[in-house]
């Protein structure tokens, strides 16, 4: 079986990216990671990479003049290790239209929100605030516009009465750690594929129930 070659870009803890590593771990994912890049010297994901024996680099932003020069870096890394795949995880970093142009329909990034709802930062406070009920996160292509990029998963969370912004937020993790694996997947596999600005999934299956919150005292679905 030939096997995607992923690139994952990080700046922190890599808890996606793990979530990656363990799915590659099994003989019968379709994807590997084969490189692991942080702008971030001695980012907590480095020694995840390097705890799997994957291959992994620092590329500092500091150290560049401006991010064209830095983004030359990182594709230049990513093109060594014959990346076909770039997942952006917890990348802290805007990218510029030519970097993304460049890998277009090539890099995917997860958003913790039901997307187009909730883009940028502080999603989860922002949720709480808003008294959204669900929440969640998104699986998509990136493109210039932040958090715009067409989606190829989704995933629903319930909000509790009693949630702050970081218990909401371990639950979308946790969420996040099941669908960046199948959304790669499905990419690997050729099941999912970017046709005129949407991603189309072949045999696509989808929860027959759904998703509501609150119940009733009952516990009945209202």
């Amino acid at each position: 079986m030939t096997r995607l070659n992923v690139g994952v870009l990080i700046s922190g803890r890599g808890s996606n990216l793990q979530a990656l590593i363990d799915s590659a771990a099994h003989f019968e994912y379709p994807a590997r990671v084969a490189l692991v890049v942080s702008n971030v010297p001695g980012a907590p994901g480095l020694a995840r990479a390097e705890a799997a024996g994957i291959a992994h680099r620092t590329v500092d932003h500091r150290a560049f003049a401006d991010r064209a020069a830095f983004e030359a870096e990182v594709t230049g890394a990513l093109e060594a290790a014959g990346v076909e795949l770039v997942c952006l995880a917890g990348f802290l970093r805007l990218l510029t239209d030519a970097f993304v142009a460049h890998w277009a329909g090539r890099i995917i990034n997860i958003h913790p929100s039901l997307l187009p709802a909730f883009k940028g930062l502080h999603v989860h406070q922002r949720v709480i605030e808003a008294g959204v009920r669900i929440s969640g996160c998104t699986v998509h292509f990136v493109v210039p516009e932040m958090d715009a990029g067409p989606i190829i998963a989704q995933a629903a969370v319930p909000v509790a009465m009693d949630d702050d912004a970081d218990s909401l937020a371990a639950r979308v993790l946790a969420a996040e750690h099941r669908l960046y694996p199948m959304a790669v997947r499905m990419l690997a596999e050729g099941r999912a594929r970017l046709v005129d600005g949407r991603v189309e999934i072949d045999e696509a299956g989808a929860s027959a129930s759904a998703l509501l919150n609150p119940t009733d005292g009952a516990g009945l679905l209202l």
